[in-house]
């Protein structure tokens, strides 16, 4: 034999079997690793269901206890406002103990010489007409302060006190009464945001600070005179 002929010999590939026996043998053999494809698909499709599965229900606990908290939060508020609204209906008894005992000598640190205070003033024209209400009025014979005491100020509180000053004002022209008008604003409850806005508009700012009063304008403060 030629190296030509061994050469060849040793590089032929055997012919596949193609016997029905081998043929038989093969497509076991697939089936087999089709059922355990199928077998590993079906695994997998159970873990990833039970880790669904899992997931949602910890989202429901987490929703259940996100609920529980927000309604127990709404309690909250309720119980706030609500005895907020129950210190706000005895303005007259926190303007009485609370801001009036110590306020004419805060005014008067301030520089002020006031030597009278009046409760629960209510304004009358000469027909007898009533104009406004005064929580606190400090004067002498220069100034007049009219204090508006609330338990949480707003910002519409601003505004009406605005026109009670300007009541005051009208009034007091009627009467020949030269004096200035200066206001003020008292609260339990304040934010820094409503101080500045109160301060803006001309006001003094009364906070309440443990068992007394302080007032929170800052130095330089030049109040807004009717």
């Amino acid at each position: 034999m030629s190296d030509t002929s061994m050469d060849n010999a040793y590089w032929r590939h055997p012919s596949p079997d193609t016997s029905p026996q081998a043929i038989w043998a093969l497509l076991r053999e697939v089936a087999e690793g089709q059922k355990e494809t199928d077998r590993q698909m079906k695994e997998f499709s159970q873990r990833f269901t039970q880790k669904m599965e899992k997931e949602a229900e910890e989202y429901r606990e987490r929703q259940k206890e996100i609920n529980i908290q927000m309604q127990e939060t709404r309690l909250q508020m309720k119980e706030t406002d609500k005895k907020i609204g129950e210190l706000g209906n005895r303005f007259g008894e926190l303007a009485e103990h609370l801001v009036a005992p110590n306020i004419m000598e805060k005014f008067n640190a301030l520089g002020f010489t006031f030597e009278t205070i009046h409760l629960g003033s209510r304004i009358k024209d000469r027909e007898g007409n009533f104009l406004a209400e005064i929580d606190l009025i400090l004067e002498n014979d220069d100034i007049v302060i009219a204090v508006e005491v609330k338990a949480k100020p707003a910002y519409s509180d601003i505004k009406d006190h605005i026109t009670r000053m300007e009541v005051l004002r009208r009034r007091a022209d009627v009467r020949g009464d030269k004096r200035s008008f200066l206001g003020a604003i008292a609260g339990a409850i304040m934010s820094d945001e409503l101080c500045n806005h109160i301060i803006k508009h001309g006001f003094y700012v009364i906070e309440q600070t443990g068992d007394t009063v302080k007032i929170s304008n800052p130095e330089g403060f030049i109040p807004r005179k009717w």
